[in-house]
């Protein structure tokens, strides 16, 4: 059987994940939390030979503790190509992290919801936050 997925970011993010979990759950523990009847289906997502079914992202990125939106977009990649994944996220927008919608609560809380616009300044000091 060939591993048509082998070398995506979807394959090797569930792969790292799988392995930074092992010493809190097995192989096994994670398949069962997604819902994947077969424990062995973990092992086809991690070599390749097998895409992540998109209707599964949810409970998955439960099971492997990632943030959904993120895993999304590399299933998304891998399921439909890296074309038409663009133009899905193009047409509905980018699926944003708790994380970032945090951030984006932060901002529209601190600037009393009035759509600040992005100024050169305030990019600077964003930028700056993250050392860049």
């Amino acid at each position: 059987m060939t591993n048509p997925y082998k070398d995506t970011p979807t394959a090797r993010y569930i792969a790292d994940r799988v392995r930074d979990l092992a010493h809190r759950k097995t192989q096994s523990e994670i398949a069962a939390e997604a819902g994947f009847v077969n424990a062995n289906f973990m092992s086809l997502l991690k070599s390749g030979k097998n895409k992540l079914p998109l209707d599964r992202v949810p409970s998955l990125a439960r099971a492997l503790e990632v943030d959904p939106a993120y895993l999304m977009r590399m299933a998304l990649d891998q399921a439909v190509g890296a074309t038409t994944a663009k133009a899905i996220i193009d047409i509905f927008g980018t699926p944003a992290t708790e994380n970032e919608i945090g951030w984006l609560n932060e901002i529209r809380d601190a600037s009393d919801n009035t759509d600040p616009r992005l100024t050169a300044r305030s990019r600077a000091v964003l930028r700056g936050i993250f050392g860049k």
